[in-house]
């Protein structure tokens, strides 16, 4: 009996894990932005306490990120650019742009984090998870083949894309932005490469100043850009409009084989730095499109890479939504 009512609480305990991978380094929060800073390592330590509090990290599938190989970063940024950084870093850090802080550590974290998305790919390819979650930090989607920008070093998802195709052998892979600030970086860098659809909406006209309707791409990549600006105000009711009316069959005809999502959680109606109106809620069921979408075209193969969200509380909540319907649980976990 007691043998039959062990076998029986193992299969619950391995029916109750996720199948859904989860990326994390403690290295992460040693890239120090600066004082006051939006992009603090705060955000990240409080997301992983809410998750533990939860119950839900421990029930994801570990993924160990290893550094970001410097032929890698070079598929996308230009091998000058990924020096000057190594430089700074290394003479204590410094102003990249503006709003962009280094630390002496940073370059090496900004690598952990490169090949964190990298190492989320290789599990998902090697189906040990049907997909994965990124935590991670520096974030990626404004830096641009040559220069930081926005809180960025290096564009972590980009850099999993070029990986996915170049490793594996993928050919198409669909891209879609939800942060609330248009990935200017990740949109030049494929403008004109027809294998890689970027999908952004955004809030706009808002930090960069991209990411109008008319920016479509050029060459063999036009048509293989689109934007969808939407005004302050908008919430979830218009968001998820664009995501079943626009964005999946959009997406569905481009047949990707294998999809990025560039999850910004600062859309959020609570965050400080945007204007758009969405709740946990929202993510959810953006999720949930994107989840559906690659069901029907990739197998389920979906990397999703943190980028911005800059109230700890609202960020913690829709990660939380987030990775339940990645996972296929929208109930309380």
């Amino acid at each position: 009996m007691d043998e039959k009512k062990n076998h029986k609480d193992n299969q619950k305990k391995t029916n109750n894990n996720l199948s859904t991978g989860f990326v994390f380094h403690p290295d992460y929060l040693k890239h120090d932005s600066g004082q006051n800073h939006p992009e603090s390592s705060e955000r990240l330590s409080l997301l992983i306490e809410h998750l533990e509090k939860k119950g839900i990290l421990s029930r994801l599938k570990n993924i160990e990120p290893y550094p970001a190989a410097i032929e890698w970063l070079e598929t996308v940024h230009d091998s000058s650019y990924i020096k000057t950084v190594e430089r700074i870093c290394k003479n204590g850090g410094g102003m990249l742009d503006p709003d962009t802080r280094v630390s002496p550590e940073s370059y090496r974290v900004a690598l952990l984090a490169a090949g964190g998305v990298m190492a989320a790919v290789d599990t998902v390819m090697d189906q040990r998870v049907k997909n994965a979650f990124c935590a991670v930090r520096p974030p990626g989607h404004h830096a641009e083949k040559d220069k930081a920008m926005g809180f960025c070093i290096f564009n972590n998802v980009a850099i999993g894309a070029r990986y996915v195709q170049k490793k594996f052998g993928l050919k198409k892979i669909f891209l879609v932005d939800w942060d609330v600030h248009h990935g200017n970086g990740t949109q030049n860098i494929f403008w004109s490469d027809p294998s890689v659809f970027y999908f952004s909406i955004h809030q706009y006209p808002h930090y960069p100043g991209t990411g109008s309707e008319n920016e479509v791409g050029e060459g063999e990549g036009e048509g293989y850009t689109f934007n969808m600006p939407m005004c302050a105000g908008s919430g979830e009711l218009e968001y998820i409009e664009v995501f079943e009316n626009i964005l999946f069959p959009m997406a569905s005809k481009f047949s990707p084989d294998f999809i990025f999502i560039s999850a910004g959680f600062d859309a959020h109606e609570d965050d400080p730095l945007a204007q758009i109106n969405l709740s946990e809620t929202g993510y959810k069921k953006m999720t949930e499109v994107i989840t559906r979408l690659a069901a029907e075209c990739c197998e389920g193969r979906l990397v999703s890479v943190l980028e911005g969200g800059y109230n700890s509380t609202s960020l913690s909540a829709s990660v939380e939504k987030h990775i339940l319907a990645l996972a296929g649980r929208n109930k309380r976990a």
